[in-house]
C-alpha cells in the first residue's frame, strides 16, 4: 500500500515536498517513482529512485527543479520540488515495484503498486 501526501497549492517559484509511504512488505530491493497527470493530458514521468543503491532517474522538465530521496528504514521516498512553475500543476501519483532495472524506472507499466495521488496547483 502507498500513500502519498504533502500536495497543495503554491506559486510559482515556490516549494513543495511530497511524501509516499510504502507499507505492507519489506522495500529494500524495490525502486519507487512519482509520475504526474495534469488535466486532459496522459500520465507522464517525473522521478524514481532505487532504494538499493540509490541510484535516481528524472524527467527533463524537472531536472534541477526536482530531487528524489529516500529513506530506507521509514520505507519513505520524497520529492522535494523547487522553482515550481505553473506547468507542474498535476496530480502527481506515486508508485513502486520489485527489481527494477535502470532503463525501466520511467515506464509506467514497469511499476505494479499505485498510490491515490496528492494534487499540487502552482499559481502564476
Amino acid at each position: 500500500q502507498l500513500q502519498a501526501s504533502g500536495g497543495g497549492l503554491v506559486q510559482a517559484g515556490g516549494s513543495l515536498r511530497l511524501s509516499c509511504v510504502a507499507s505492507g512488505r519489506p522495500f529494500n530491493s524495490w525502486a519507487m517513482g512519482w509520475f504526474r497527470q495534469a488535466p486532459g493530458q496522459d500520465r507522464e514521468f517525473v522521478a524514481a529512485i532505487k532504494f538499493r543503491g540509490g541510484s535516481t532517474r528524472y524527467a527533463e522538465p524537472v531536472k534541477g527543479r526536482f530531487t528524489i530521496s529516500s529513506d530506507n528504514a521509514k520505507n519513505t521516498v520524497y520529492l522535494q520540488m523547487n522553482s515550481l512553475r505553473p506547468e507542474d500543476t498535476a496530480v502527481y501519483y506515486c508508485s513502486a515495484d520489485s527489481s527494477m532495472i535502470q532503463s525501466s524506472l520511467a515506464s509506467q507499466s514497469a511499476y505494479r503498486y499505485w498510490g491515490q495521488g496528492t494534487e499540487v496547483t502552482v499559481s502564476s
